[in-house]
């Protein structure tokens, strides 16, 4: 374990001027407050911070965030409190340890909600000062380095979550070399077996192509130094985890990859890489569409660089990077390595924003948080999180030249919610380099973007299938709920307003508004909500505004009415619902109002008394949420509505499955056509044809002629002769409906039709 003075000597190595006093109040500090306690390993607990903490002095981190590290274990695991640390260390220390420290007694129902709710916290510090993030990361790292002492569950699930958040994390603040030992340890514990043979794979590799890296090193060398280009050359091999990811992803093998060793140029400035790059063009056949130029776009870690892959020596493809000292430190160690971190901080430990954006990749870290935290439950936190950290980026760019950083596989819709969200929920088209093409478009590097929107326009849910960044299905997912919150409102509204007509009073806002605290509700949008919800009866609410209202309350739910009827336009009847007593019930049009609460609406001039507080009902775009049974109703059939928790349910006055919701939830609704602007209603036949060619050709032609669109189509074979066809097709209203079963029943070919209710 390291001492005391060696870590002192480690920060001192790399800042003369650290605060000796301070790391060495930390140690003492930590060590004593851990105690005894142990390690699964055996060794003492303390050892694990102080291991924390030489990580970060590789880092070359400032005294502030050493001591965090010391620290950053003794609030969850000891009896230190933050104000403890804030006391003896100061508000800056007691902020970022308390950052780093589990939130205790999470009542959550899932693992994974308790692993969202960790995160989320964790994420919010890291956007007030990322020195939290640079210490979790350390954190980590040592964790997974020592992970052999875990139980089998436990490293399944710490690997996971580090492949899953903290490995794509470094990468995203450009920590690289984190990024890739986190992945690989990951990678090891997960999956062993593959583990095993991409390091054996590797082996043989080395064998075959033994003298290779240092030959491709000597060629590139010998051209930049008769270039006069002063640089330092080196190669690599990729990791196991990047191998065997490609090798997932391309479903290939790994003799395929052609980027298995990787050489950095590394120059004294921007304009030596580009003279580089020439120099290696010129000398080597370039690979089409393997060219990639950071330097000019950054990625929005700060990360610079040229890739470009050649054909070398051995006629061996060679991938190269070539960049400035800085550009690699910054490419190693991203925010870590990044001046603006170190030097240019205000006093609350937040970057100060005189740079370009492009300069400050903890500006996209804090983009990212706003984004994230959208998220409606802990799962979807996680998930948009997940979204968030995808680094393979291509850059799209607005009519004006502002660049957009976008995932790979990102559509024009990840793009318009990009630039502005009011830009996204608004999107109706896309025009890419100038041609209007689907949303469904997959965006490529370079791509000239203008979005066509409308206004009013509400994202449809299924684009919530087709984006892939988290800000774009954050803010769908929030449009939905909050067009769902509207049409509750306006349903619930129409509920109180036609429930209060009834009782012979007047409706408003401020009336409803002085009931409020009698309704435990916090506002008149919340009231209409819960009615439309099925939550509060709209009843109590008009008994809420008017306590002497004359409410007549509904009868034992009855039996929907049969086919003996008696014939609409009579002005009462009495009809019997199976072994039930019998109920009342008046037709619309009738004197009197409705013996059972619960009307229909004819759609042809029924009488104002009839209609009084009935819900009217304009098609499947409505704005209040309505659905419609098995079957469909139509203008022109008698309907009923049905308050469901998820909106009014329409029905046929004849359906039998009215039997199945009590009478109190039925509710008047009544058809609203606009003439000028006719809609289409869903509808079902049967039709009996007989079995021989041409059949459903002649079915097809009657449908189309009238003007009727056909959905779905199924046949079944009742017969040798005969074949029954049900047919679910859309329709303007029940004449036209008529129309078309009378048309299908002149075909000679046609044995039967009607019209089909059963699903």
């Amino acid at each position: 374990m390291m001492r005391q003075y060696e870590l002192v000597e480690r920060v001192l190595s790399y800042n003369p001027k650290a605060d000796e006093g301070l790391l060495n109040r930390a140690y003492v500090y930590a060590m004593k407050a851990h105690g005894n306690q142990k390690r699964r390993n055996g060794d003492p607990y303390f050892s694990h911070p102080l291991e924390v903490a030489a990580i970060l002095t590789d880092l070359k981190l400032d005294d502030a965030t050493i001591a965090t590290a010391l620290l950053h274990d003794v609030i969850e695991d000891t009896a230190v409190t933050k104000g403890d640390i804030d006391k003896y260390f100061g508000p800056e220390i007691a902020h970022l340890v308390d950052g780093l420290t589990k939130i205790s007694k999470l009542d959550l129902a899932s693992k994974k909600a308790e692993q969202a709710e960790q995160f989320r916290k964790l994420l919010v510090a890291i956007s007030s000062d990322v020195r939290v993030l640079l210490v979790k990361l350390a954190d980590r790292l040592h964790n997974m380095r020592t992970l052999e002492h875990n139980s089998p569950e436990s490293r399944r699930r710490n690997s996971e979550e580090t492949l899953e958040i903290y490995a794509p994390l470094a990468g995203r603040m450009g920590m690289q070399s984190v990024r890739d030992e986190l992945e690989e340890l990951a990678f090891k514990w997960l999956d062993p077996d593959g583990f095993a043979t991409v390091m054996n794979k590797l082996d043989d590799l080395r064998q075959k192509n033994q003298g290779l890296i240092d030959e491709i090193l000597a060629a590139v060398r010998d051209k930049l130094r008769l270039a006069g280009i002063t640089a330092d050359v080196s190669g690599r091999e990729k990791k196991p985890y990047s191998i065997w990811r490609k090798m997932e992803n391309r479903q290939i093998s790994m003799e395929q990859l052609s980027d298995i060793y990787g050489f950095r140029v590394i120059v004294a400035s921007p304009e030596a890489s580009y003279a580089a790059l020439g120099l290696v063009h010129r000398a080597w056949r370039a690979v089409p569409g393997r060219f990639k130029d950071y330097i000019s776009t950054p990625k929005q870690n700060g990360y610079q660089s040229i890739h470009t892959t050649i054909v070398g020596p051995r006629n061996q493809r060679v991938e190269l990077q070539i960049r400035t000292g800085e550009m690699h430190a910054v490419a190693e160690f991203g925010i870590a390595a990044h001046a603006l971190y170190k030097e240019k901080r205000t006093a609350d430990g937040m970057p100060k924003h005189d740079v370009a954006p492009h300069d400050d990749p903890y500006l996209w870290l804090r983009h990212m948080v706003e984004n994230v935290l959208d998220g409606s439950t802990s799962e979807d936190f996680l998930e948009h999180t997940k979204l968030e950290l995808f680094q393979d980026q291509v850059f799209a760019f607005t009519p004006k030249g502002r660049i957009i950083a976008l995932p790979r596989g990102a559509t024009p819709i990840d793009f318009a919610y990009a630039v502005h969200t009011d830009v996204g929920n608004g999107c109706v088209g896309a025009l890419v380099n100038g041609r209007q093409l689907p949303l469904t478009t997959v965006l490529r590097n370079g791509d000239e973007v203008v979005i066509l929107t409308a206004k009013g326009h509400v994202p449809p849910a299924a684009w919530e299938r087709i984006v892939v960044t988290g800000r774009a299905r954050a803010a769908i997912r929030r449009a939905a709920r909050d067009a769902l919150r509207r049409q509750y409102v306006e349903l619930g509204r129409r509920l109180v307003q036609s429930a209060t007509e009834r009782a012979d009073h007047q409706y408003s806002d401020d009336k409803l508004k002085r009931c409020l605290p009698r309704l435990a509700q916090k506002s008149v949008d919340d009231v209409h909500v819960a009615v439309g919800r099925n939550e509060v009866a709209a009843n109590d609410v008009v008994r809420a505004m008017y306590p002497d209202a004359k409410i007549a309350l509904p009868t034992t739910g009855p039996r929907p009415p049969n086919r003996h009827m008696k014939a609409p336009g009579a002005e009462d009847g009495w009809f019997k619902f199976g072994r039930m007593l019998p109920v009342k019930f008046r037709w619309p049009g009738s004197s009197a109002a409705v013996a059972n609460g619960a009307a229909t609406a004819a759609p042809n001039g029924a009488a104002d008394e009839a209609q009084k507080g009935a819900i009217p009902l304009r098609g499947l775009k409505n704005d209040i949420p309505v659905t419609w049974e098995e079957g469909g109703a139509i203008p022109g059939d008698r309907i009923v509505g049905v308050l469901t928790d998820n909106g009014i349910r329409v029905f046929q006055i004849s359906s039998p499955k009215l039997a199945d919701y009590e009478h109190a939830r039925w509710i008047d609704v009544t058809w609203d056509v606009d003439g000028e602007k006719p809609e289409r209603f869903p509808a079902k036949i049967r039709v009996t044809v007989l079995n021989k060619p041409g059949t459903l050709a002649d079915v097809a032609k009657v449908i189309g002629e009238a003007d009727g669109n056909i959905d779905s189509l199924r046949m079944t074979r009742s017969a040798a002769d005969f074949t029954d066809m049900l047919i679910e097709l859309e329709v303007w209203d029940l004449p036209h409906l008529n129309d078309i079963i009378a048309g299908l029943k002149t075909k000679a070919s046609v044995s039967a039709a009607e019209r089909a209710f059963e699903t």
